[in-house]
């Protein structure tokens, strides 16, 4: 049998993976929205644009990869990266509305390749480990994944946050006896730069992929593609509703993913207001990333020796104790609890697909994993969009026109209110609203 690391697609999908979300602008994501101009409601409207795009295109994308190929999608995916990235590295400082257009057709196009990419990305490393290898080691693929990402991010963070901030460049140039100036509106670009460097590379990497099976998919040929992607979206979704545990997992992970992922896009903003340096994110986004190298393995001994019930309820400890103890804004201890949330997104993420994989066939794979990630945007859009709401119903209410810092400070406690309250209805919903048990 061949060993694992040795099939070409898999060492490909850890490098795709790497490639294509280890972004350098992420430990500075908010507060580069804000320093071109826009408002954290704008920013809020933005990324609610960016998971409606991903709503839409999700599943249709995930259905075409079971029927023209993963290695297609993943292409079209990265393609549209460069030019995403590509728009907002070289836009113009001046006029805000063209600003705000060019960020808007921004987060579409990264939403398409949000898209494309999910799904398609996993279901050719599964079905090549299947034909090639051995299944039950895909724990061991993902605890691999998650180490390499970690030391992806760890770089993206140090070095994204660092060149971010033009004193801190101004004083290693006078180290070496260089006397360049730098300004913020030059600075702010850098990440941008790096990172298209970097879609390039994952367009390269998804190049040399091959789909294990020129036919990945059992539907009949003789139809149109587009007559049998909606077939095989139709089916796929037909038997995550008559499939009560691939169910459950993507009601949950929606819950986790949505709430946390917004937090984290707030991060640099949240940092701000517990009084940490911009010096520091890239340190912080560096520290989280190295969760990968720990929670993985944690994450894996939990699946494999230990029921799905016990995996949900450690993570939802670590989700509400972590959101809840945040919404105080402790100066510098508001850190801690900080990491115990983003440390619930590697569980979550190891979980989820730990076990839709288990449970899901070849040939819906990419389809199925395409609804999860639908489920997922749709949690993230909506949470977008009535965070932006919150913001001006806040705004309406004040006398005085309020600082943008302080409306963050005081809406922020909506995020451990939502979780709660969306629990308990998924509670609900475990125990009342479905005949069979949601886990096994």
């Amino acid at each position: 049998m061949t060993s694992t690391f040795s099939i070409p697609n898999i060492r490909l999908f850890i490098a795709f993976k790497v490639f294509f979300n280890s972004r350098f602008y992420y430990p500075v994501f908010t507060i580069l929205f804000l320093d071109f101009g826009l408002t954290i409601a704008q920013f809020s409207i933005l990324n609610a644009v960016w998971a409606a795009t991903i709503v839409l295109a999700e599943v249709p994308s995930g259905a075409l990869a079971d029927i023209i190929g993963r290695k297609r999608l993943l292409v079209f995916a990265t393609s549209i990266m460069i030019i995403e990235i590509g728009i907002i590295s070289f836009i113009p400082k001046t006029n805000p509305l063209l600003i705000f257009i060019v960020f808007l057709i921004n987060r579409v196009l990264s939403g398409l390749a949000e898209a494309a990419a999910s799904g398609a990305d996993e279901a050719i490393a599964y079905d090549s480990l299947a034909a090639e290898g051995d299944v039950r080691q895909w724990g061991r693929v993902l605890e691999i994944l998650a180490r390499f990402q970690s030391i992806g991010f760890i770089i993206a963070m140090s070095v994204g946050a660092a060149i971010y901030d033009p004193n801190l460049l101004e004083k290693v140039c006078r180290f070496f006896s260089l006397a360049i100036p730098f300004s913020q509106e030059t600075t702010m670009r850098f990440p941008l730069y790096l990172t298209l460097i970097l879609a390039i590379c994952a367009f390269i990497t998804t190049l040399r992929m091959k789909d294990p099976d020129k036919n990945p998919c059992s539907t009949d040929v003789k139809k149109p593609r587009v007559q049998q992607a909606f077939s095989l979206t139709l089916k796929a979704g037909l038997w995550i509703l008559k499939t009560p545990f691939a169910l459950s997992i993507i009601l949950f992970g929606m819950l986790f993913d949505g709430i946390i992922r917004m937090v984290i896009t707030l991060s640099s903003q949240y940092y701000r207001m517990i009084d940490l340096p911009e010096s520091t994110f890239g340190i912080i986004g560096s520290f989280v990333a190295m969760f990968g190298l720990v929670i993985p393995k944690m994450a894996k001994k939990i699946a494999e020796n230990h029921s799905p019930t016990y995996a949900l309820w450690i993570t939802t400890g670590l989700t509400f104790t972590g959101l809840t103890f945040m919404s105080f804004f402790w100066p510098y201890a508001g850190l801690i609890p900080a990491l115990i949330t983003f440390s619930a997104m590697y569980f979550t993420g190891f979980f989820v697909s730990f076990y839709m994989n288990q449970v899901t066939s070849s040939d819906l794979r990419a389809t199925v994993l395409s609804f999860k990630g639908l489920a997922y945007n749709i949690s993230y859009g909506i949470l977008g969009i009535l965070y932006a709401l919150v913001l001006k119903i806040k705004k309406q209410g004040l006398p005085a026109e309020p600082d943008e810092n302080t409306l963050f400070m005081d809406t922020f406690s909506g995020f451990p209110i939502t979780f709660i309250l969306w629990f308990t209805i998924l509670m609900a919903v475990y125990f009342f609203g479905l005949k069979k048990p949601l886990w096994k």
